[in-house]
């Protein structure tokens, strides 16, 4: 039983590290843009980074109020310009994670897609982060095109 659960968990492991995930990238224009952080009065800007290596094997899928909008892939984010108002963000792998927040317009917010070790596939869990934690994040990252 042991040496089933050891395997298991080597694969999953194995699982998390590597891989070849890929999602269209937007250019290096719209990219440098989007980390300008500006955004319009009317409007505000969600993004939502993943700016590990682990799991980088695995895309996980971004919807946002019940519509898909991409899918991250390890060192890569998506910036969603919404309407003010209140938003829910779920993001797939192993598990769902789910995020509810109040957007302003005029403002900029960050949520950190975290990665984690699940049982078979990687796990996540979304958290809104300061801007200072999140430009530096997205920062590391490249622009993906979203849908």
């Amino acid at each position: 039983m042991f040496k089933q659960f050891s395997f298991a968990a080597l694969l999953a492991v194995a699982a998390l590290s590597t891989g070849c995930a890929s999602v269209k990238m937007a250019d290096d224009t719209q990219d440098a843009q989007a980390k300008t952080f500006q955004v319009s009065p009317d409007k505000a800007h969600i993004y939502v980074y993943r700016n590990e290596s682990m799991g980088a094997g695995v895309k996980m899928p971004v919807a946002l109020n019940g519509k898909p909008v991409g899918a991250t892939v390890a060192k890569s984010y998506l910036m969603l310009s919404v309407p003010a108002g209140q938003q829910t963000l779920v993001s797939s792998a192993e598990n769902d994670s789910e995020l509810k927040l109040s957007a302003e317009a005029g403002k900029n917010y960050f949520v950190w897609q975290e990665v984690k070790v699940g049982f078979i596939k990687a796990r996540n869990a979304l958290q809104v982060v300061d801007e200072a934690t999140g430009r530096a994040g997205v920062n590391e990252s490249k622009l993906i095109q979203a849908q």
